[in-house]
């Protein structure tokens, strides 16, 4: 019983294993058989990714290809129309150099035949230079140096005369040249600074009301006198309705005085201790917009580094006038006007600009200090120490000195331009003219003088003399005389120039 049942297990167990070893092969089998068509499976998959990456690479070496031979096929192209270019200029060079080539050899036949036509008037000059000295001998018994010496003389002579003619012409034409030049500039710069021109007198008004006029006067005149003591201005006070007329010689003083009145009259209370503090505070005012004024005039006309004293002298020139032209004005005009010209020719326009604006500094303070406007202005230039250039420009305005630079010379025509074009100073045409003729007359009155003219607005008289009758001795002792006779029977304003021209012609007719 214990054994069948051993061998019924055995038989099981092996059934069992035979049952399981065959399974486990079947299984087996099936995964291979799985794993076979996953094998399969991802070769064709990675063979279709292979035929794609193979066509997209090839599409992209085409595209980049086309991309290339597009590129070259540009480039080609820019190439051959460059290639083109070239030798287009190469066909033009080549047809201009053979055009200079025919040129150059009909000047060089023409050059050969003049060589030969000079070697043959040559020849024929030597010969008859040759007869000439052959005659000369025969004739006048001279030797051969002698006749050449005669010779050179005659041709010495000749070549002189056609040089003088040559440098005449040429003189001629750049005096044309010149004058042509200078006037353009000079009517470019007036142009360029047209300016209005306002005379000023020597009163000023002030519009008050009928009834303040009793106020202004004050007890027994007592207010009048308070202003007139505290302003040095005299204060005229008619029957005129609505006004007080301002009389002095001082614009400054006047401005003082007027601005004065003008406040005391807005507030209306009028006494001597309140005139006194009202003055003093107006004066303060005017010191201040001087200064404003000077700093203005500096800035418009682009004009640094000027001392702060100078700054207020030009200020103050606001309030001097000279024969009615405004100072001020007429200083900046004179920069401006000298500053361009000076830009036209090429000159120093910073140093022509200060210089047109200090000119006539010294008449800020001429009341106050002996000497002349110009003396002053130079005392007052070296003081702040402005440069010499700038000094020197200063001193010529007037030709007090010989101008040595093209700036200075520019300074004085600005200055003269300004002063003298119509309608700038305060003249009426008669009294002009009166001068003018006078000045005319004075030099006439001397023997033999042939005409004078007054030249520069009366700035200058301008005297030919006969030079038969007045020699080079003569000439400037009656520039001398000229000048004292002047002094001693006319006024005018400045100083006059006395220029007197001995000239001598000689005319002679070809027939």
């Amino acid at each position: 019983m214990t054994n069948t049942l051993i061998v019924t297990m055995g038989a099981l167990f092996l059934v069992g294993f035979g049952i399981g070893y065959i399974y486990r092969r079947y299984v087996a089998k099936i995964k291979f058989k799985s794993a076979e068509e996953d094998a399969q499976k991802i070769i064709s998959d990675a063979k279709k990714q292979i035929e794609i990456q193979k066509k997209e690479v090839f599409l992209e070496s085409k595209e980049k290809l086309q991309k290339e031979k597009d590129e070259f096929e540009k480039e080609s192209k820019s190439q051959k129309i460059e290639l083109q270019h070239l030798e287009s200029r190469l066909i033009t060079r080549e047809e201009s150099l053979d055009r200079k080539v025919e040129i150059l050899e009909k000047k060089e036949k023409e050059i050969l035949l003049r060589e030969r036509v000079v070697s043959e008037k040559e020849k024929e000059l030597e010969r008859v230079q040759e007869e000439q000295r052959k005659d000369l001998q025969r004739i006048a018994g001279l030797t051969v140096e002698e006749a050449k010496k005669m010779l050179l003389v005659s041709l010495e002579s000749k070549v002189r005369r056609e040089a003088n003619g040559i440098i005449k012409d040429i003189e001629t034409k750049a005096r044309e040249t010149a004058d042509k030049k200078a006037k353009e500039i000079i009517g470019l710069a007036i142009q360029r600074n047209a300016v209005e021109q306002t005379t000023e007198m020597s009163v000023s008004v002030v519009q008050v009301p009928d009834e303040m006029k009793g106020r202004v006067i004050g007890r027994e005149g007592r207010n009048i006198r308070a202003i007139e003591a505290a302003t040095g201005i005299d204060l005229i006070i008619d029957d005129t309705p609505g006004v007080i007329v301002l009389s002095g010689f001082d614009p400054t003083r006047r401005e003082v005085a007027r601005l004065t009145l003008e406040k005391l009259i807005a507030d209306g209370r009028i006494q001597p201790t309140r005139i006194e503090e009202t003055v003093e505070k107006v004066r303060q005012e005017l010191e201040n917009s001087i200064k404003e004024e000077g700093e203005k005039a500096s800035l418009e006309l682009g004009i640094q580094n000027l001392h702060p004293e100078e700054i207020k002298l030009v200020g103050r020139l606001k309030y001097r006038t000279s024969y009615g032209q405004n100072v001020l004005q007429h200083s900046k005009e004179v920069a401006y006007l000298a500053g361009m010209m000076a830009s036209e020719l090429g000159a120093n326009v910073s140093v022509v600009k200060r210089a047109g604006l200090l000119h006539d500094i010294g008449k800020a303070v001429d009341h106050e200090v002996e000497g002349t406007h110009v003396q002053i202005a130079l005392e007052l230039a070296r003081k702040f120490k402005e440069q010499e250039s700038v000094i020197h420009a200063i001193a010529c305005h007037h030709e007090d000195e010989e101008p040595k630079t093209v700036e200075a010379v520019l300074v004085q025509v600005a200055d003269a331009i300004s002063a003298s074009r119509p309608g700038v100073r305060k003249e009426t045409l008669e009294s002009y003219m009166k001068r003018l003729n006078n000045l005319e007359q004075v030099a006439q009155g001397f023997p033999g003088i042939e005409k004078a003219y007054a030249i520069q607005a009366g700035r200058e008289v301008r005297v030919i003399v006969i030079p038969e009758i007045v020699n080079d001795q003569r000439t400037s002792q009656l520039a001398k005389e000229i000048a004292e006779k002047i002094e001693s029977e006319l006024q005018y304003p400045g100083q006059i120039k006395v220029t007197v021209v001995r000239e001598t012609r000689v005319t002679e007719y070809a027939k």
